[in-house]
């Protein structure tokens, strides 16, 4: 007896979901994603504002996207993403479609739906990837982890301290 062999998903499946559905897609497998709560934007809207002021400051080559913003991770049809920030300071990576390559610093927002990707599913994928830095911003926890892929490293966060910003140096953000 043959075992039954599950089906396959492309990006092309991804362009082709029903308005207002969001999804993402990694090593052929569709996970589809609920619609994001009014901490999480708040957070995702917090970050993404101190990370695009401090570039635009310094005078970075570094760039900051929030969701949906399409990351295509690796050079094949079965695997996108849409992070809640990426940083992306390799122009040549980004065109009209979005990011081809791993981001320097991704950027996740836990919710309820969302904890075993974040934490399990999207790290190993990221990692893999060549991501070098990862942080999972969890508002129930009211903690950030950061995975150092560079130097092999996590810590975490409690909202209260500041959390250095890996990828630039002198740079460090206090969610609360």
């Amino acid at each position: 007896m043959e075992a039954l062999k599950e089906a396959i998903y492309t990006i092309e499946n991804i362009y082709n979901l029903s308005e207002g559905k969001r999804a993402e897609l990694i090593d052929g497998r569709i996970y589809y994603m609920a619609p994001p709560g009014t901490t999480h934007q708040k957070l995702v809207s917090r970050l993404n504002q101190k990370i695009a002021n401090y570039i635009e400051m310094n005078g970075g080559n570094c760039e900051v996207f929030p969701a949906p913003f399409a990351v295509f991770l690796m050079e094949d049809d079965i695997n996108y993403v849409e992070p809640d920030i990426s940083i992306i300071c390799e122009p040549s990576k980004i065109d009209e479609k979005g990011c081809h390559g791993a981001p320097d610093l991704v950027i996740e927002v836990v919710s309820e739906s969302s904890r075993r990707m974040d934490y399990m599913i999207k790290l190993f994928k990221y990692r893999t990837a060549g991501v070098r830095e990862y942080w999972i911003v969890d508002p129930k926890k009211q903690q950030t982890a950061v995975y150092n892929f560079e130097r092999d490293m996590m810590d975490e966060y409690p909202f209260e301290k500041e959390i250095p910003v890996g990828i630039y140096e002198n740079f460090s953000i206090r969610l609360q």
